[in-house]
């Protein structure tokens, strides 16, 4: 029974060893023969007509604001400005502010149809915010919708209301509510 598995595990040995270098072999030969297939065929190169900058306009200044303009040979204009935006103290660093890049700007050009596609947008501390014609806007709130909304508000306003009356006619009932939330271990209570 030994020899049987000794011999077994030796002759897998020896067919493992001369099929990958065959195989290797006939892959290598395949590669040289595609390689020399494409050397012999004459190469296609696509070519592009460059588009000219007609126009390029930039000003920087000292404080990170620029203003740029540029247009190109195939109709299509950009304008851009920038600037910093202080947002307040910077809770990290002692006397420091923190800033935003704040962009604003449009592009325009025209749409394979020969429609005249403009954008406007703003870039701020809030996103990017495109707007255009062209762009897809929201269908219009239904009426009904918006009566359910306007009831839902009105449903909020006037709790609110009701609570700030409640407080004040009965500020000790406040303190009780209070100490209850103070009081709760999470476990109910019987």
């Amino acid at each position: 029974m030994k020899v049987l598995i000794l011999l077994t595990i030796t002759l897998s040995v020896v067919v493992a060893q001369k099929r990958p270098q065959g195989f290797q072999s006939e892959q290598y030969e395949d590669q040289q023969q595609t390689a020399a297939a494409q050397e012999t065929q004459p190469r296609q190169r696509e070519v592009t007509t460059p588009i000219p900058i007609i126009r390029f306009d930039k000003e920087q200044g000292n404080d990170g604001s620029y203003k740029a303009l540029w247009e190109t040979g195939n109709n299509i204009l950009a304008q851009e400005e920038g600037f910093l935006k202080e947002l307040g103290p910077d809770p990290d660093q002692e006397g420091g502010v923190i800033n935003a890049q704040v962009q604003q700007g449009s592009y325009t050009y025209t749409a394979p149809d020969g429609q005249i596609i403009t954008v406007n947008y703003v870039a701020d501390e809030r996103g990017f915010h495109a707007s255009g014609d062209h762009l897809p806007t929201p269908p219009p709130v239904s009426p009904e919708v918006q009566k359910g909304l306007d009831l839902i508000y009105a449903g909020i306003k006037a709790q609110q209301e009701a609570d700030e009356r409640e407080a004040k006619e009965h500020p000790e009932s406040q303190r009780n509510a209070n100490q209850i939330e103070q009081d709760y271990s999470g476990q109910y209570k019987q």
